[in-house]
């Protein structure tokens, strides 16, 4: 049951419109965000690359304003403490696997808290 934690609201993330319905399965979870050449927010890598990290808590319609986290800290993450964590390209899900065309998202102080630190810096081949 991810939540964001700590967002600050002028220069921590940005707001974008969802490109499409955000589902029950997607709900509390971290999940790895980009834009489409539209500008909405995609799960993944989209056309921008990977640029940031939403949380939601509950079911959004396609065209609903999102907050999107670019650095800030989220509770009830799940992970292990002490671990980079980063998100997959084609479906933006995260984990602590370091591989080519991923990108570094944050690392975890506690297990259950993700220091998220985007910077858009994608994994070498």
């Amino acid at each position: 049951m991810a939540r964001y934690d700590k967002y600050e609201p002028y220069a921590g993330g940005f707001r974008a419109l969802l490109n499409a319905d955000w589902l029950e399965a997607d709900l509390n979870k971290a999940v790895g965000v980009g834009l489409n050449t539209s500008g909405l927010v995609v799960k993944g890598a989209g056309n921008t690359g990977v640029r940031g990290v939403l949380v939601l808590t509950k079911i959004r319609k396609a065209g609903a304003v999102v907050d999107v986290m670019t650095d800030g800290e989220i509770t009830e993450f799940g992970g292990t403490a002490g671990t980079n964590y980063f998100a997959a390209a084609a479906d933006g899900v995260i984990n602590a696997t370091s591989a080519a065309g991923k990108t570094f998202v944050g690392q975890t102080v506690e297990g259950g808290r993700l220091i998220v630190r985007v910077a858009g810096s994608v994994v070498p081949a």
